[in-house]
């Protein structure tokens, strides 16, 4: 369902201006439109976006879960941010005319590891653990008294979030987000940023200024200009002059049912590759992908489940072995290629030119936290609620990456 319809934009207009301009109408975007605009509503926010449906946006496709266990510290503050936001959003983001349900489940995340990664799992328990994270160590035995249906014959070891994890309605929470910017003054416009010119003068030293310019010739002044356009944000960039290594990446979720009932399943991610969720009466499920070349098609890609990942599936969970595939869908991941981490704050050349892309799969539960302390950033110099300066820009410019062990897909 998207986000937006095409008559809630407007159409570009010459001569408009704003304080804030953002490329991406997505979560990413309208988080941080929400925030700029709570905290300061009499600022001049502008939303453009391209795809006015968001048919292809990652907002709308998402599998939209949530976890603690990360390996970087950032990331665990952003997710322990998020799972609160989420647990109030009905009560935040919600109008008298749209009342907000997010349908918040917690089981948690299982992570599985073989005899190879048990010490990873370990080590990632330890930084988890340090960072305040409720994840608890599950030796075989445990897992199997646990999770009856588990086949745990080759398991070292499990590793399950006791709090803060599960999954939830991602696209409502992109609607609710974009819904409360628009209510506090952030307009929408229907476009696509194609340049950006820093020539502009302003008298103030503290706000500066440039001009962002729209493939129908509009010119849009603004004191800072923030590009949030998700799996698109490496091909603005380009045309921007600078290199941001995001790209768009494929990923598929298969649609399962069956008729086999798996008691208290949490989020599973097998070491094999494989995650697997459950979704009312049906299954998500998602492996990594056979083709991982950039822009491909958003078709599914069959192959995936049938050739590769049906036998790993009936393996660890034999109930399943005769689940069958209903439908499925494909989005983009905007895949910071450096590190498979987000890329959030000021260009260190341009001070009035963000980022906040490249989340590589976690940025739904993610965009709100981000949201909130890139827009801290913006307005104040510092972003106090949550320290995002290790996903700055600095390191894409060094080549120094900020590695995330825990990747899925």
């Amino acid at each position: 369902m998207p986000s937006a319809s095409r008559s809630d934009f407007l159409a570009s207009e010459h001569g408009a201006s704003a304080d804030v301009v953002i490329a991406g109408a997505g979560v990413m975007g309208a988080s941080l439109a929400y925030w700029l605009s709570h905290l300061d509503p009499a600022l001049r926010v502008i939303l453009i976006e391209r795809d006015t449906r968001f048919e292809r946006a990652s907002s709308s496709l998402s599998a939209s879960s949530i976890r603690q266990q990360f390996t970087t510290p950032v990331n665990i503050a952003l997710s322990a941010f998020g799972i609160r936001f989420l647990r109030e959003a009905s009560l935040t983001l919600s109008t008298d005319e749209h009342p907000v349900e997010l349908g918040l489940r917690e089981p948690g995340y299982l992570y599985l590891a073989g005899e190879k990664e048990e010490s990873a799992l370990r080590e990632a328990h330890r930084i988890q653990v340090a960072c305040r994270a409720k994840v608890a160590l599950l030796e075989p035995r445990a897992l199997a008294e646990r999770f009856g249906w588990l086949n745990v014959n080759d398991l070292a070891l499990g590793s399950l979030g006791l709090s803060g994890e599960g999954w939830f309605d991602g696209p409502a929470l992109h609607r609710a987000l974009l819904r409360k910017a628009r209510t506090q003054g952030t307009q929408l416009v229907a476009g696509e940023v194609v340049g950006l010119d820093f020539g502009m003068q302003r008298s103030s030293e503290d706000w500066p200024a440039a001009s962002v310019l729209l493939a129908d010739g509009t010119r849009i002044a603004c004191g800072h200009f923030v590009n949030a356009a998700g799996p698109w944000s490496g091909s603005l960039a380009h045309k921007l002059g600078i290199e941001l290594p995001v790209r768009a990446r494929r990923r598929t979720v298969f649609v399962l049912s069956s008729p086999a009932a798996l008691p208290g399943c949490p989020l599973i991610i097998d070491h094999s590759g494989f995650w697997l969720r459950p979704e009312g009466d049906r299954w998500l499920f998602g492996s990594p992908p056979i083709d991982d070349s950039d822009d491909l098609p958003l078709e599914p890609d069959w192959r995936e489940f049938d050739d590769v990942a049906w036998a790993r599936l009936a393996h660890r969970i034999p109930a399943l072995e005769a689940a069958r595939v209903e439908h499925a869908w494909s989005g983009y991941y905007e895949i910071n290629t450096l590190d498979h981490n987000a890329v959030l704050g000021p260009h260190p050349e341009h001070r009035n030119l963000w980022f906040m892309s490249g989340f590589s799969g976690h940025g739904m539960q993610h965009a709100p936290g981000a949201g909130l302390a890139l827009a801290q950033w913006i307005l104040g110099g510092e972003p106090l609620a949550i320290n995002i300066r290790p996903l700055g820009f600095d390191r894409i410019l060094s080549g120094k990456p900020l590695l995330e062990l825990n990747v899925i897909g």
